[in-house]
């Protein structure tokens, strides 16, 4: 049971920080393409408030990636590699560990 419970929380935190790094990402795409007016305090205040919260899991994935140019595909691997410790862990919930 204890086990159970402590997937379900880790299950949750990794909804909530995929669920951050998709609007990190778009509220980004909004900017870049200038759809968000940059000089809106409250906006950047939000899109800078996430990016510090996420550069602690995006940096290393990013220095360990090539560069790709304008692209940024860390967020798809930190979200991938999230979904896959979920995977893992469920399944080592299911198989007793």
């Amino acid at each position: 049971m204890l086990l159970y419970t402590l997937l379900t929380m880790v299950n949750y935190l990794i909804s909530v920080v995929s669920w951050v790094v998709i609007i990190q990402f778009v509220i980004g795409m909004l900017i870049a393409f200038n759809v968000i007016n940059t000089r809106n305090d409250a906006v950047m205040q939000i899109y800078r408030g996430l990016s510090v919260f996420l550069e602690p899991l995006l940096g290393p994935i990013r220095r360990a990636m090539p560069s790709t140019g304008a692209i940024d595909f860390s967020p798809m691997v930190l979200i991938v590699g999230l979904r896959l410790v979920s995977i893992l862990l469920s399944g080592l919930a299911q198989s007793g560990y």
